[in-house]
């Protein structure tokens, strides 16, 4: 054998056995020959039985030719003539991403993956691999690219679950600049403004999605971001205080990188400095009920948190297995710092029934030390518990929400869905600081139901909802993408 880098030598003595010891049978040694070539063929390998020479003694010998990749270039085309062009890419951006390395035998199999895995870096618009012929049986191979624009802006909108009345409720606009190609190493950044009638988030975020010089994938993301949300989820009420505004500055680093297959994780550390703001813009430190707004009693909170977040994913589509697991620890570095923990989890699962499809979620969380009441976990409303408003059900230090559903064709783009939620504090709204839940007479726990259609769009699905809840009250929910 010859040229043989691959090949299991056991399967060549298992199809070659049967002629030991006999007059050569042309019709079997075709026959084992066409199963060497097969082999190779599912397996998508460039290779094949290239020659058969029968030696003195009964010794019969073959050649097999394996298809060694010798060099691996970039070629960069010109999206409107397809001509050959400067790239701004980076050339060893690009090879890094790819599994097929030199001194291996090319495996289409093997190249259709590395297309696969070029095109979702996000920069190419059309990729392609050519193997040319090379010296000595071996081949190289050129993979053509076509990018896309690296960078734009664009503008959308979206809903915000935080506003609960209002002609305009909970609409919000979004204006947006980003690059998806920083110095050619496929390294992103985005600016971004979104604003509502309460809602501001400016948003500066750099992500690098591969670390040079790191073999496990790891991706860093640098975030800096100033937003203003409305308090009335925890500290709203119908007596005119549902103007309350949180501000939070924050800043901090992430890095995520796989774990396993369908499996990848995160860590980061993140600064905030937050308080709560009334309708003139003045900082305050109690509510109307006076229950305290924020935990260390001065009228902003600043907390040093350590994040670490694990993720499955499933097949990655809304419909199939996911779980989430989320921890948070305020590290009280400066004494004035806050000190808790935070766990949150959440979990779904899709199954198929014939045309239609039952959705079931839950998920829950607690947290332990000092912590401000706005981060409360807040039930009810349009992602949680339906049928009731934003928050209504209850806020507490611990919660558990549960949802079931059944959506199914009706016609092209449209679903439609029957549902059904519950949610609990698990009776711990009385020991968030102030009992915010408990001076709003919250019940702490709730259920609704009801029916909705679903209409897909480029912004995702586009959700209209009517739900009943557990005391008889009717509600419209309209969202846009999947709920969380």
């Amino acid at each position: 054998m010859r040229m043989l880098l691959v090949f299991d030598l056991h399967c060549i003595q298992i199809n070659v056995s049967s002629c030991a010891g006999k007059i050569i049978n042309l019709r079997r040694l075709d026959e084992a020959l066409s199963s060497i070539n097969n082999w190779y063929m599912e397996r998508g390998l460039f290779a094949m039985v290239s020659a058969v020479e029968i030696l003195s003694g009964g010794i019969l010998r073959l050649q097999v030719s394996e298809a060694e990749v010798d060099n691996i270039s970039i070629r960069f085309l010109d999206r409107k003539t397809g001509e050959t062009t400067m790239g701004k890419t980076k050339p060893e951006t690009i090879l890094r991403q790819i599994t097929t390395k030199k001194g291996q035998v090319y495996s289409m199999l093997e190249g259709k993956r590395d297309v696969e895995t070029v095109l979702t870096m996000g920069i190419m618009e059309d990729v392609s691999i050519i193997p040319q012929p090379a010296d000595t049986g071996k081949v190289d191979l050129v993979m053509n690219v076509v990018e896309r624009p690296s960078g734009g802006f664009s503008a959308g909108g979206g809903i915000s679950s935080g506003i609960t009345n209002g002609p305009l409720r909970g609409l919000i606009g979004s204006f947006a600049y980003s690059h998806r190609n920083v110095f050619g190493k496929n390294q992103k950044l985005n600016i971004s403004l979104e604003r509502g009638q309460i809602d501001s988030v400016y948003r500066i975020n750099y992500t690098d999605p591969w670390i040079q010089g790191d073999d496990k994938r790891t991706s860093r993301t640098i975030m800096i971001q100033n937003s203003r949300t409305p308090g009335t989820i925890v500290h709203g009420n119908a007596d005119g205080n549902g103007s309350l505004t949180i501000g939070r500055i924050t800043g901090g680093i992430e890095f995520s990188r796989p774990i396993r297959p369908k499996w990848s994780g995160t860590v980061g550390l993140v600064f905030q400095h937050a308080g709560v703001r009334d309708e003139q813009g003045i900082p305050i430190i109690k509510d109307c009920y006076s229950s305290p707004l924020t935990a260390s009693g001065n009228t902003h909170d600043d907390t040093l948190l350590a994040k670490l977040e694990t993720v499955y994913t499933g097949s990655g589509d809304h419909g199939s297995s996911m779980f989430v697991l989320n921890m948070e620890k305020g590290l009280p570095l400066l004494p004035e710092w806050l000190s808790f923990t935070r766990v949150n989890a959440r979990a779904r699962k899709g199954v198929e029934i014939g045309p239609a499809r039952l959705h079931l979620s839950i998920s829950g969380g607690h947290v332990v030390g000092n912590f401000s009441p706005y981060e409360a976990f807040a039930i009810g409303g349009t992602n949680s518990v339906r049928g009731y408003e934003e928050g209504s059900v209850g806020s507490g230090r611990s919660y558990v929400v549960g949802s079931g559903e059944v959506s199914f064709p009706v016609y092209g783009p449209v679903e439609g869905v029957i549902f059904s939620d519950y949610g609990t504090d698990l009776g711990s709204g009385p020991t968030v600081p102030g009992d915010p839940a408990g001076a709003r007479k919250k019940p702490g726990s709730g259920y609704g139901y009801g029916f909705g259609i679903r209409v897909e769009s480029p912004l995702g699905p586009l959700r209209l909802e009517y739900a009943f809840n557990d005391k008889q009250d009717k509600r419209f929910h309209f969202g846009v993408g999947h709920r969380n």
